[in-house]
């Protein structure tokens, strides 16, 4: 891809993103209760790709919590709980302007129905986010990043209950009423969309023989889109500075063939990945997706104030980009596999497609659509990595990033609001997908391998200093790339 010249915002935020389920660790310190990512087991795999989170049963799900022969990563992730503040200096080093990161519900409410937080809990983010604003970066808070209280799967079976949106709206009141002096920026959930890949994480929604798990999976996102709308209608008449966002994780297709019928298909197939932001950034369920609703026979079970709820719409859109995909008329209605790999793209070893030119075409679609300020909250390359000799040589990280940067720079100059960059991640941790140590993607070498052996020794790689070159140049390092 070829760029005569990039050139971004005085003001950019160049970050990274973590999450606290696949970095703190510490998962039984401080009066934390158990989340659904705790019982997330590593298992190693010949075929990569098909190494990722699987639906849930509520067997399977108290064999693990009681397991003590099986690996669960996330439990100690790599010990962010105590070691943020060396990894916030090595991160500003970096040169990161800004730092996302997420609050652990379990952390603040063990249970989740509580009413009353823990206080042990807030104040370890009493410091966490006193040591982002310390080294110079902006913070950027998740409130759900795949760490709901394992209780309310097994008590409430999720989001599938509205009891859930009640429960919720007390921890984000929390967060909001203790951090908001500090935290200007919040997205309520992570990767809302994602329902698919991240089905219990995501939800808590048990698979039982006797349930709908599709039908209960909308219902269950309607619960959190109505809990999106109160947090924004809340932090409003908190302060007017209090910027709530929607984020996707961005599943986009092509199609696969030059037929009318592909095409349409897979245009409808994208608008079912995005219905979700088009509900809060517009304000109403879109008519499509209600026609998609009939024709799968789903019926989403709603209240008489949702629709005056949702009215209050969010104030940013973000989204996570890694690849996409393509689809055709066979697939692009199907719930669990709308879209297959394309072929006549490079690939990392989980075969994640590298599409660089896909990120400044959704970017352009995203802001063409909803006119809202866009934050790239998620972009990075997985990939194993070696050490020799004490160095970390991943040149091919950084073409990966240079390759995605340049095309957040010709989407700039496409007319594009982007107001930043958050790398997936700026420091190795647990991967979501896989619960793999060895699938890095940081600029930091963490010494862990999958099996949680290593002293968690951190080594600044190759790309750790050229990011640094690109966030001190704000982009203009890109130049000479």
């Amino acid at each position: 891809m070829s760029i005569d010249k990039v050139s971004f915002p005085k003001d950019f935020l160049w970050g990274g993103a973590i999450a606290a389920n696949q970095a703190e660790g510490a998962w039984k310190e401080g009066g934390k209760g158990a989340s659904v990512a705790d019982i997330n087991e590593f298992v190693p795999h010949k075929d990569l790709a098909s190494m990722s989170n699987k639906e849930m049963t509520r067997e399977k799900a108290l064999f693990a919590l009681q397991d003590s022969n099986g690996i669960y990563p996330k439990r100690n992730g790599i010990d962010f709980y105590h070691s943020f503040k060396q990894d916030l200096a090595l991160l500003k080093a970096a040169g990161l302007k800004s730092f996302r990161t997420s609050i652990s519900w379990p952390r603040l409410f063990p249970n989740g129905d509580e009413s009353q937080a823990c206080e042990e809990g807030l104040l370890f983010y009493d410091t966490l986010i006193d040591e982002i604003v310390r080294n110079d970066m902006v913070p950027l808070i998740t409130l759900s990043h795949y760490e709901m209280p394992l209780n309310l799967a097994f008590s409430y079976n999720g989001w599938k209950n509205r009891k859930l949106i009640d429960f919720f709206f007390i921890f984000a009141k929390t967060c909001l009423d203790r951090y908001h002096d500090r935290v200007k920026l919040w997205i309520p959930f992570n990767q809302i969309n994602l329902i698919k890949y991240e089905s219990f994480n995501h939800l808590g929604i048990f698979q039982e023989d006797n349930n709908n798990l599709e039908q209960d999976k909308f219902q269950g996102i309607h619960h959190e889109l109505i809990a999106s709308a109160k947090i924004k209608e809340y932090a409003k008449n908190l302060s007017e500075e209090i910027k709530i966002g929607v984020m996707l994780y961005s599943d986009f297709s092509y199609p696969e063939n030059s037929t009318p019928e592909d095409n349409f298909a897979t245009y409808q197939r994208n608008q079912y990945e995005i219905y979700y932001a088009d509900v809060l950034l517009r304000g109403q369920y879109p008519g499509y997706i209600k026609r998609f609703f009939e024709k799968k026979n789903i019926t989403i079970i709603t209240q008489s104030d949702d629709d005056e709820l949702l009215k209050n719409t969010a104030d940013f859109m973000s989204f996570s980009y890694y690849n996409t995909t393509l689809s055709n008329a066979n697939i692009a209605q199907n719930f669990s596999k709308n879209s297959v790999r394309n072929p006549s793209l490079p690939a990392n070893p989980w075969g994640w497609s590298i599409d660089p030119s896909g990120l400044r075409y959704v970017l352009n679609f995203y802001w063409d659509r909803w006119q809202k300020p866009l934050y790239i909250t998620e972009n990075g390359l997985g990939h194993f990595d070696h050490v020799i000799n004490g160095q970390i040589d991943d040149d091919y990280r950084i073409d990966y990033l240079a390759s995605h940067i340049k095309a957040i720079g010709q989407a700039i100059a496409d007319g594009v609001e982007v107001k930043g960059y958050y790398m997936w991640s700026p420091i190795d941790l647990v991967s979501c997908s896989s619960s793999q140590m060895t699938k890095r993607y940081g600029l930091v070498y963490v010494n862990y391998d999958d099996q949680g052996a290593g002293d968690g020794k951190r080594i600044p790689k190759k790309s750790y200093s050229w990011f640094k070159k690109v966030v001190n140049s704000n982009g203009d390092s890109l130049l000479t790339y």
